[in-house]
């Protein structure tokens, strides 16, 4: 009999917690696999003590210094304890096969545009941030400050117009790219990771941004936005 998989997440003020887009896209890659698994859920400000108490892996920044992240998968049926959702969709893709993620060899591929979709979002990301330290416990925003301006340096509400410009140039890129296939999904007709990564980055803006704000992007590309993040979470079950 199959032993529950263990996925750590960080804690917020919001009902049902789960608003990081990294960790949101295991949970949607072990729903969709149909993988038995609970949740973890560790304060921001404590992320680095827990992972170390499990013995988890660290990461490394821009700069080389080692850093303590969520998510991490502990899968108890393999012995397993990964770091990373990139590494952890891989390590899924291997051990459990079905329902492909990476469908037909396209693991480098769904890598190239991980980057690329990276580098579109996080020019754009210093409102997001801002509204993510308002629905954290005080310790844990202090500390997500912290971490996080050193990638993406403070203040971060004072280019508020400039990040609106630079988040939806971002997406109408995105759109272009959607346009190519001509369907549903970033693949055409077979859905992936791809779409995974860019529903969860969607489903992390919903959270944390005010109504009107996620009113906006779903408004962007004709509703193209607010209709991905619905389809990719029927997809995997979590609508």
């Amino acid at each position: 009999m199959m032993q529950t998989l263990v996925l750590y997440d960080t804690l917020s003020n919001l009902p049902g917690n789960n608003v990081s887009a990294n960790p949101a896209k295991t949970r949607f890659v072990l729903s969709y696999k149909g993988l038995p698994f609970v949740t973890a859920w560790v304060e921001y400000s404590d992320i680095s003590i827990a992972m170390k108490a499990i013995g988890a892996k660290p990461n490394k920044r821009s700069d080389g210094s080692d850093f303590c992240t969520v998510p991490v998968l502990n899968d108890p049926n393999t012995g397993a304890l990964i770091s990373d959702s990139l590494e952890i969709a891989s390590y899924l893709e291997k051990t459990y096969p079905e329902k492909a993620i990476f469908p037909n060899n396209s693991e480098s591929l769904i890598r190239e545009f991980n980057s690329a979709h990276i580098r579109l979002i996080l020019p754009a990301v210093k409102s997001i941030f801002a509204r993510s330290t308002e629905i954290l416990s005080p310790a844990s925003a202090k500390f997500f400050i912290k971490v996080r301006s050193i990638d993406v340096p403070l203040p971060w509400d004072a280019t508020y117009d400039e990040d609106w410009a630079l988040l939806e140039k971002g997406h109408n890129t995105m759109y272009e790219w959607y346009q190519k296939t001509d369907g549903k999904w970033f693949m055409g007709d077979t859905f992936s990771y791809t779409d995974i990564i860019v529903a969860c980055y969607l489903l992390w803006f919903k959270r944390v941004l005010k109504d009107n704000e996620w009113v906006r992007i779903s408004s962007w590309n004709g509703g193209k936005w607010a209709q991905v993040l619905a389809d990719v979470e029927k997809e995997c079950g979590l609508a």
